[in-house]
């Protein structure tokens, strides 16, 4: 058995936010709850990337797979991340606002 240490740990998260798409989806799963299918049209990726993505993401421990009959639904594997990814990104804001210029004329981030 592994003993992760809190440095290791931070490593993991930082690897599953290192790509864009794994990002993008770990902020769409922030909404809410999403199938396969639906997170791909959303991101504009390939089924299988996201698939890839997903597993991944599985792995780091930050999302969890909730079988639906035939169907898989995908979600944070804890709802303090939803908060954490909200704060995480404010800060990156807060410490370089031109990271996204268009967040106060949009306010999309």
């Amino acid at each position: 058995m592994e003993i992760l240490t809190h440095g290791s740990v931070l490593a993991r998260f930082g690897h599953a936010l290192s790509d864009p798409t794994r990002a993008r989806l770990l902020l769409a799963l922030r909404e809410g709850p999403g199938y396969p299918a639906e997170l791909a049209d959303l991101l504009g990726c390939t089924r299988q990337k996201l698939s890839n993505h997903l597993t991944c993401l599985r792995g780091c421990g930050l999302v969890a797979a909730v079988p639906e009959g035939r169907r898989v639904r995908y979600e944070l594997a804890d709802r303090r991340l939803a908060h954490a990814l909200g704060d995480l990104l404010g800060v990156v804001l807060a410490v370089d606002p031109d990271a996204c210029p268009d967040s106060a004329e949009k306010g999309c981030c």
